[in-house]
């Protein structure tokens, strides 16, 4: 009796590469036998060199396909109407997706069996395999994406003096133990497929763009760019008690740091969008996606309660002395602020977490002021500033600049020193 094609049988008339290709969708289906030396019709035509088309394989399933298959496969030669042919079983295997170790975790690479034929999956197919097997940890399961660098983070371990040797990449979750690279390792590689959004606006609202960028690459290339853009818009206010200055940010750089390790720490980065940075004229917002992890309440978190949805980043990031201490991060902000008028907000919503860190000296600029923003902002390159470079800046003659200067010499908005053509204007 003649064999039939079905979704469990494949007929070979002889052996070829793309056998690989059967095995895999066996694999990552219902599983299936291969008959090889039999033609797609059913008939019988046998194979005068048995052994050594089961040694090439044997070497196709070590070599070409990962994770390791060999152990839900089995070949056997077999006779047929007295012909010899092979008989390549192939079980469904515990660790889908499979796929072609030349093409990766990618359509091309990974395939199904689809009634008679052996089809491409999706990339929704195969994220949904990998959640199926490897659970519902993001950052635990298999990236889609294999080639990956690790510029950024070989720099910043050495500037720790800390190894990052293929064992420790284990440990740290970075690579599974069939040395095939997790979501974390996705996240902190240079090829992070994550970003963050910075936006800078004229007022207290969205009307006016200032400045707008999208900063990219490994998480903590991201973060140090963050910081480093925020600083360059985060001026400095100088006061004066007695004779000694103190310098003031508007925003707390220690608050700022630890609004920018919680974005990034605990977002959930099973959605695709953009951390997001809004700076306005009173206040500095750090949008992450995801909010709260199921079970932990808002106040639970303003007492100090924390639970980790990257358990793997956070661990990396204190070894990396980033984070000093787990559930401390709020209570850190609270404190920068400490008997100061404003104080920074904690806004929990379905999908997503807010911090609202506000301009410790936005009552010195009130909206009535915005005029005088131009001439402030020249502080920022800055200690001192003259009346030809209000001038200048704001494009007016000399009567006007004056004026503007007495106004602000009024309101306290800054200090006059020395006179006549050694007059300067200071913070």
């Amino acid at each position: 009796m003649r064999m039939n094609e079905s979704e469990t049988i494949e007929l070979k008339e002889i052996y070829t590469p793309d056998l690989k290709k059967e095995v895999v969708a066996f694999a990552n289906t219902n599983g299936g036998t291969i008959y090889i030396g039999v033609q797609d019709d059913g008939e019988i035509k046998g194979l005068d060199n048995a052994d050594f088309i089961m040694q090439q394989i044997s070497n196709a399933l070590r070599d070409s396909i990962r994770p390791d298959v060999s152990i839900f496969t089995n070949v056997e030669l077999v006779q047929k109407e007295n012909k010899n042919i092979l008989k390549l079983t192939v079980h469904q295997g515990t660790k889908k997706p499979y796929y072609l170790s030349d093409k990766g975790l990618k359509p091309s690479g990974v395939y199904v069996r689809s009634g008679t034929t052996s089809a491409p999956a999706s990339e929704d197919a195969i994220r949904m395999m990998i959640k199926m097997t490897d659970g519902d940890s993001f950052e635990n399961n298999r990236s889609l994406i294999q080639e990956l660098s690790f510029m950024s983070l070989n720099k910043e371990m050495a500037s720790r003096q800390l190894e990052i040797s293929q064992v420790q990449m284990k440990n740290l979750g970075i690579l599974s133990q069939d040395d095939i690279y997790t979501n974390l390792g996705l996240l902190i590689s240079d090829q992070c497929k994550h970003s963050i959004k910075f936006a800078v606006f004229q007022d207290t609202d969205k009307l006016v763009f200032k400045d707008r960028k999208e900063l990219t690459g490994s998480l903590l290339e991201q973060l140090s760019d963050a910081f480093k853009t925020i600083g360059f818009y985060n001026r400095t206010k100088a006061t004066f008690h007695d004779l000694l200055r103190e310098d003031e940010r508007d925003y707390p750089e220690d608050a700022v740091r630890e609004a920018l390790l919680n974005a990034i720490v605990h977002r959930e980065y099973a959605y695709s969008g953009s951390t997001i940075i809004n700076l306005y004229s009173d206040r500095l917002e750090i949008i992450s996606l995801g909010g709260l992890v199921s079970g932990i309440s808002m106040d639970a978190v303003m007492l100090g309660a924390s639970q980790t949805r990257n358990e793997n980043l956070a661990n990396l990031f204190y070894r990396m002395k980033l984070i000093e201490a787990y559930g401390t991060g709020i209570s850190k902000i609270i404190s920068c602020y400490k008997g100061l008028p404003v104080q920074p907000k904690f806004e929990n919503v379905e999908g997503a977490f807010r911090v609202i860190l506000p301009n410790t000296h936005a009552e010195t600029i009130s909206v009535k002021e915005e005029k005088y923003l131009p001439i402030l902002q020249l502080f920022e390159k800055q200690k001192e500033i003259t009346r030809s470079d209000v001038e200048e800046a704001l494009g007016v003659g000399t009567t006007y600049a004056i004026n503007m200067l007495k106004e602000m010499l009024s309101k306290d908005l800054i200090k006059k020193v020395g006179s006549g053509r050694l007059t300067r204007y200071r913070l």
